[in-house]
């Protein structure tokens, strides 16, 4: 009966990760770093296209400047830009990401109750 569970949650995951475009996707995390205090730096110089294009391509790097921590996150294909945040903007970061994580369960877990299964006379214990 839990391995059913976890194929349905696993399945139902899928679905709604279909459901959003990769620029929906894209433009998601933009909105997100933006709201949790990351500013945005375009790469539009020579030198900024070559420093942008030492960064791994959409994840985050932790840095130190000066005894400052810094994460920067480089988005060489959507905004061909880099964004710079400090300890704040990425703590709110997590946090709102941990927060979206946690309503796309608790939908699922609502699609799952509503969608439950009906096995007839053998009831729900049949499997």
């Amino acid at each position: 009966m839990q391995s059913q569970s976890i194929f349905t949650l696993g399945a139902i995951s899928l679905i709604l990760a279909a459901c959003q475009t990769p620029q929906q996707a894209v433009q998601s995390k933009e909105n997100q770093l933006a709201a949790a205090g990351f500013t945005l730096q375009p790469a539009n110089s020579p030198a900024r296209i070559a420093a942008m294009k030492k960064l791994p391509p959409n994840k985050f790097v932790r840095q130190t400047s000066g005894g400052t921590v810094v994460y920067v996150f480089a988005d060489p294909a959507g905004c061909q830009c880099v964004y710079f945040g400090d300890q704040t903007a990425w703590s709110s970061y997590r946090a709102a990401v941990f927060a979206k994580q946690l309503a796309n369960e608790q939908q699922m877990t609502e699609m799952m109750n509503q969608d439950a299964f009906d096995f007839g006379p053998w009831g729900p214990g049949f499997w």
